[in-house]
């Protein structure tokens, strides 16, 4: 069992040995180390959302309302550059080193915003978590789609991506004490809070690290028997943990010719020439998800004070309900798209969320609406809406080959960011100040929201890839594999070209 060399053709089971597994402990442990990077975004979201009304005051940064926003921008701009950074970074070398090294330049870089004495520190130290974060979604999505077997491939994904409801709901919990005013100060309690996430993240940090690198990464990197010795250790603690391994069937191997890195032309060509389609496909699934959250939650407040008269201390109360929905819809509905099938339920999430919003935009023109059934129905919405919005980060990761994966989640991401940082703008020109609110101008920005939703849901009702319960190399075949999958598997090549073969199985 000898490694092939560099230009040989490498012979190996190993990506349908992962994909037999049963679920055992690895498997949990590794979502708990690798999850909670979603988490850790929408604990520092929240964070900053709510923080951002105590560094306006004298005691503290003495910020203005302009300062305060662009501090989010910084944020949000930091995870655009980190996961185009780092996600070229996971698919040359590795995704176990950038995973480990993401979170960790998140912890130092959160840990040191507490300590900023003045705005300047404070925009650089947010723009370095930012990026810390951004890296963390191409590098985590990546391994967990190549270590997870196919049949939960789908669920786990969804789960793991709801679990930013989970982060913001701590956020929430965590600063309405630290903000109280007979227990802290004000200059003490927004510190304290930015040492929240590195607190959960070490702890996370330690059991990331005896997480292994992915098979398929070290395979398709001509690191044949590293990545034979990598599943052979998965197989053994899976085997320990009390479960029964089946064969493989011979026919599942994946012939490969194994290359260190491509080029960003090879990225350009391969997304954009051979998947136009699933690159469309991707975009317009993470842009209208993007936009409706960031123009929904980032105004949620506004409409709430505005055109309910929710005094600002209340506003808190109504969050806890719009998290819950978010939170509680990927964790129950996930398991339909390994069932039912990615297709149908992408189409269905996205037609159904962007439905509703029409239909409560309307009941909220024709003043229909108490601040208490706004709530309910936005929490019916994005219940179903957190599943779609999941679905669309679950969709970039598994459609591409695998020698651009990371790449690939990180480019879409970038996109649906710059294109999501329209909403709260549009949506906050649209509501007007508190003085004169117009629920009809509003309703046009609802009606703009559930359009871009059903479109994508039109889209991947005629695009999707019915990718449940199918091998990524079965979904798309690996650039350079010689032969990725049988005769009739969606996205494989079924022709062998000639060339030595090393066989590691």
């Amino acid at each position: 069992m000898a490694e092939a060399a560099p230009q040989a053709i490498v012979r190996s089971l190993v990506p349908a040995r992962i994909d037999r597994l049963p679920w055992s402990r690895f498997h949990t442990r590794m979502i708990i180390a690798l999850g909670v990077a979603w988490v850790l975004d929408g604990l520092e979201i929240q964070i900053a959302s709510i923080v951002g009304p105590v560094l306006q005051h004298a005691g503290t940064l003495h910020l203005t309302s302009q300062d305060v926003g662009f501090s989010a921008t910084i944020y949000l701009i930091g995870e655009v550059v980190g996961a185009l950074v780092f996600g070229r970074l996971s698919d040359r070398f590795g995704r176990r080193k950038l995973f480990v090294a993401t979170l960790g330049l998140y912890l130092v870089a959160n840990g040191l915003t507490a300590f900023s004495f003045n705005y300047g520190i404070f925009l650089f130290f947010r723009f370095v978590a930012g990026m810390g974060i951004g890296g963390e979604y191409a590098a985590i999505h990546s391994a967990i789609d190549e270590l997870i077997p196919a049949k939960y491939r789908g669920r786990v994904d969804l789960a793991v991506s709801g679990t930013y409801w989970f982060g913001a709901i701590i956020g929430s919990l965590s600063e309405y004490l630290l903000l109280n005013h007979s227990l802290l100060a004000d200059d003490v309690g927004w510190r304290l809070g930015f040492f929240i996430g590195p607190i959960l993240g070490v702890a996370i940090w330690t059991l990331r690290r005896t997480l292994p690198e992915s098979p398929r990464w070290q395979l398709s990197h001509g690191q044949a028997e590293e990545a034979e010795r990598t599943i052979a250790r998965i197989e053994r603690e899976v085997e320990g943990s009390g479960k029964e391994l089946k064969p493989v069937g011979e026919d599942r191997y994946l012939e490969i010719s194994p290359q260190e890195s491509i080029s960003f032309l090879q990225v350009a060509k391969t997304l954009f020439r051979e998947y136009p389609t699933r690159s469309l496909l991707g975009a317009t699934l993470m842009i209208s998800q993007s936009f409706l959250y960031n123009a929904i939650f980032f105004t949620y407040g506004l409409v709430l004070k505005h055109f309910y008269g929710v005094a600002d201390h209340d506003v808190a109360k109504y969050f806890f309900a719009f998290a819950a929905g978010n939170l509680l819809g990927p964790l129950l509905l996930g398991r339909l798209f390994d069932t039912i099938g990615r297709k149908q339920m992408i189409a269905g999430t996205y037609l159904l969320s962007g439905t509703l919003l029409a239909f409560s935009g309307y009941l909220f023109k024709i003043g229909a609406l108490t601040a208490v059934s706004q709530t309910a129905l936005w929490t019916v919405i994005f219940f179903i809406a957190s599943a779609a919005a999941s679905s669309g980060y679950l969709t970039v990761s598994e459609i591409f080959p695998m020698e651009l994966r990371s790449q690939a989640i990180a480019l879409f991401f970038a996109i649906a960011q710059v294109f999501g940082a329209l909403g709260p703008t549009i949506f906050g020109s649209l509501i007007g100040d508190q003085d004169h609110p117009n629920p009809g101008r509003l309703f046009v920005a609802y009606l703009i929201s559930a359009g871009i939703m059903i479109l994508a849901g039109v889209i991947a009702a005629i695009f999707g890839v019915k990718a449940e319960g199918a091998s990524l190399e079965d979904i798309a075949a690996p650039l350079n594999a010689v032969r990725a999958a049988p005769a009739g598997s969606p996205g494989g090549k079924t022709e062998a070209d000639s060339g030595s073969v090393a066989s590691v199985t």
